[in-house]
């Protein structure tokens, strides 16, 4: 069963229970831990534990590769052909990357122009009930890259189809900003909700707070060590 990803709490809160109802028709052997795991695993991503604040935050970010030409404003050409694969062409110099974290509303719009792109240049795209949702993990489309600019990894794309298909429009060339404000004011607040129902199903080692706090501590503890060894 794919669950819905819900961008505010109210649509969360009122939509709960059907959906839970529908995890027990497809899955039998099941329980609500198990419901409230996936939910847990879907949003968590969009969260951070702050030491600071001793709660969770809104992390809406994703890594991506940023692809360039060296010296490409001294030549005068630039051109990302073979990001993301292994080899190149010897007749040219390497394309170079650098890592950098944008946030996912700024992700959803790159996708959104591929998308558009993609279907601008198909007239039929679009024809009967088709809309840019059933585009939006398309391989072809996701990945392709003309010139420099960022160069999507497929299998991290995967994580994010929930939040896509929540927060992409059927049909247009921008995302909402409005609706992203919602969900970063929004995400926090349903992962205390679901940390609250695990916390009564007595299943709190589950939780978003959990998790995120652990995995925090784990690298304060790990930069330490790396600044041990340094020093």
């Amino acid at each position: 069963m794919e669950l819905p990803f819900y961008l505010n709490l109210k649509d969360f809160e009122s939509h709960y229970y059907d959906n839970l109802e529908k995890w027990f028709e497809e899955y039998h052997n099941t329980s609500e831990i198990d419901y409230l795991k996936a939910l847990s695993a879907m949003y968590s991503p969009y969260l951070y534990y702050s030491f600071a604040e001793d709660k969770l935050q809104a992390d809406a970010f994703i890594e991506i590769k940023d692809c360039f030409f060296p010296y490409h404003e001294r030549i005068g050409i630039s051109f990302c052909s073979n990001c993301g694969k292994n080899s190149s062409s010897p007749k040219g110099p390497n394309h170079v990357f650098e890592f950098k974290n944008i946030s996912m509303m700024e992700y959803a719009q790159h996708i959104l122009d591929k998308i558009n792109k993609y279907c601008s240049k198909n007239t039929t795209a679009l024809d009967g009930h088709k809309n840019i949702h059933d585009y939006i993990n398309d391989y072809d489309i996701v990945t392709s890259v003309e010139g420099v600019g960022y160069c999507i990894s497929y299998n991290r794309h995967q994580k994010v189809i929930p939040f896509l298909k929540a927060y992409l429009p059927y049909y247009g060339q921008m995302v909402n900003m409005v609706l992203y404000r919602d969900f970063i004011f929004s995400i926090a607040d349903i992962a205390e909700l679901i940390d609250k129902k695990l916390r009564t199903v007595k299943a709190f080692e589950y939780s978003i707070y959990h998790k995120s706090r652990a995995d925090a501590k784990f690298k304060v503890h790990m930069s330490r060590q790396f600044l041990t060894l340094c020093n």
